[in-house]
């Protein structure tokens, strides 16, 4: 079993950024990527809200997050997690598909991915005309007719902000009302760039001989029938799912599977921190996962100084001397240990 001061799981922009800081600490933790480098930012076409960069593709900044967290000591591991086993205790237990991993800290940051139609022409449609996030895309859909698929809170809201750009905001939905709140659908409404199909679902998603979305193909719950709409993008909002079906029962999660953390990225468990949008069923911006794994780092950092007396030897030379830790910068101490009751997904 290979020993680590810090394992973090996933490595989307909240476990990258937990990377950097932990590696600039001296921790040289463990980064293990998962299916892919930078969770659902790497499969933004083009990123022009995160600072620093006035456009750059998400595997582009991904990559150079990697290479930032690899230069300060991090170690990556381009591999699977299968289980994890946080019920002793610190070091933790963690089962990847090569490897059994014994580590002091965990920072889980696996991330939550958007809900697919599963429809084809829709995956191999994405950063081309398809996309999960209005906030992210919607500057590209400038002057052009897109529709919205979905009917909660989400999907009316990111309607009514994709009117910001858009031409005109089709929202389909396969009932014949909407879950939103009475405010939202009040605002969406009134905006005269807005108009809803009812009770109908995408059935297939279209695209022109360069592979740009320019259609989609629709079905009348109701009746039946079939129909073709023109449309230059589809924004679909139909839920997140998080990745937490790998954790068991590991640690306390709400009724829809996210993870449960305090103002210091505290999980239920002592020792195990977490970011990103395994934890954020708000905000899924690349630059809020970053802070969120910044502040996780810093907690892990603290927890790891506190305890350095009880941490596992890493090497024949640390059987007689505690880990050395070097914090970057002065930061608040951390406080009482979190209780949270144990809660699974559903």
């Amino acid at each position: 079993m290979q020993k680590e001061r810090v394992v973090i799981i996933g490595s989307g922009p909240a476990g990258l950024a937990a990377a950097v800081y932990t590696a600039r600490a001296q921790l040289n933790p463990l980064v293990i990527i998962g299916n892919q480098l930078g969770g659902q930012a790497a499969i933004t076409h083009e990123i022009e809200n995160y600072p620093g960069f006035l456009s750059i593709s998400g595997p582009e900044l991904m990559e150079k997050m990697k290479e930032q967290a690899e230069h300060f000591g991090a170690k990556v591991e381009w591999d699977m997690v299968q289980s994890v086993d946080f019920s002793h205790g610190s070091p933790f237990i963690v089962k990847t598909t090569q490897e059994d991993y014994s580590a002091d800290t965990v920072i889980v940051a696996i991330g939550a991915d958007p809900r697919k139609l599963n429809v084809p022409g829709e995956l191999d449609g994405i950063g081309r005309g398809v996309s999960y996030c209005g906030t992210c895309d919607g500057f590209f859909f400038r002057g052009k007719d897109i529709v919205v698929v979905g009917g909660g809170d989400s999907a009316v809201s990111e309607a009514i902000f994709l009117t910001r750009f858009a031409t005109a905001v089709t929202l389909i939905h396969r009932r014949d009302s909407l879950r939103a709140g009475v405010q939202l659908q009040k605002r969406f409404f009134e905006n005269e760039k807005t108009k809803v199909i009812w009770n109908s679902a995408v059935e297939e998603i279209h695209k022109d001989p360069t592979g740009i979305v320019n259609s989609v193909s629709l079905k009348d719950t109701v009746t039946g029938e079939t129909s073709t709409l023109p449309t230059q993008g589809i924004f679909i909002f139909v839920g997140h799912t998080p990745n937490s079906p790998l954790l068991g029962q590991e640690l306390a999660m709400n009724d829809e599977g996210y993870l449960i953390i305090d103002e210091r990225h505290r999980t239920s468990v002592e020792g195990v921190f977490a970011a990103g949008e395994i934890a954020d069923q708000l905000w899924r911006q690349v630059a809020t996962s970053v802070g969120q794994g910044t502040a996780a780092a810093m907690s892990a950092i603290h927890w790891l100084d506190e305890h350095e007396e009880s941490l596992q030897s890493l090497t024949a030379s640390e059987e007689t001397a505690p880990a050395q830790i070097t914090l970057t910068q002065d930061a608040p101490q951390v406080g009482p240990t979190l209780t949270i009751p144990r809660m699974t997904a559903p």
